[in-house]
């Protein structure tokens, strides 16, 4: 049998961050699960393939929706609550190797990065004259 892609314990912590399915007043189909679109996308992520391409066997519903829902919660914040938890989890139980980090003005905005260069000043009508 294949390795999960969501193990259960993961899911267990990833949970609490995901928000809960808006209300549906008219009905209509029900909703792909937030566990089975959570696998779609880490399938996708994982393996690079388009998301067309999602197969229907994993029972994540299509790719457009697993990609809406990316969407939905990347505008919602969600994957910066459950990087926070992971890491305030990891930082907890001492499992995260500091000496092996890096940080730069990609992760940290470099707010005081140094003088600031002096304008070029502007060359006057001085030009040579067409050799041609």
């Amino acid at each position: 049998m294949a390795k999960p892609l969501l193990t259960d314990e993961l899911w267990q912590r990833i949970e609490p961050h995901i928000p809960p399915d808006p209300p549906k007043p008219k009905g209509g189909r029900p909703r792909v699960s937030a566990r089975a679109c959570l696998t779609g996308i880490l399938f996708v992520l994982k393996t690079s393939s388009p998301w067309e391409y999602l197969p229907q066997e994993m029972a994540c519903g299509c790719g457009m929706t697993c990609w809406r829902r990316l969407r939905d919660w990347q505008l919602g914040g969600v994957w910066q609550k459950i990087w926070r938890a992971l890491l305030d989890e990891l930082g907890l139980a001492d499992a995260i190797d500091w000496s092996t980090s890096a940080m730069d003005s990609c992760s940290v905005r470099a707010v005081w990065v140094g003088r600031k260069q002096a304008r070029i000043p502007r060359i006057g009508a001085k030009t040579a004259r067409n050799a041609i």
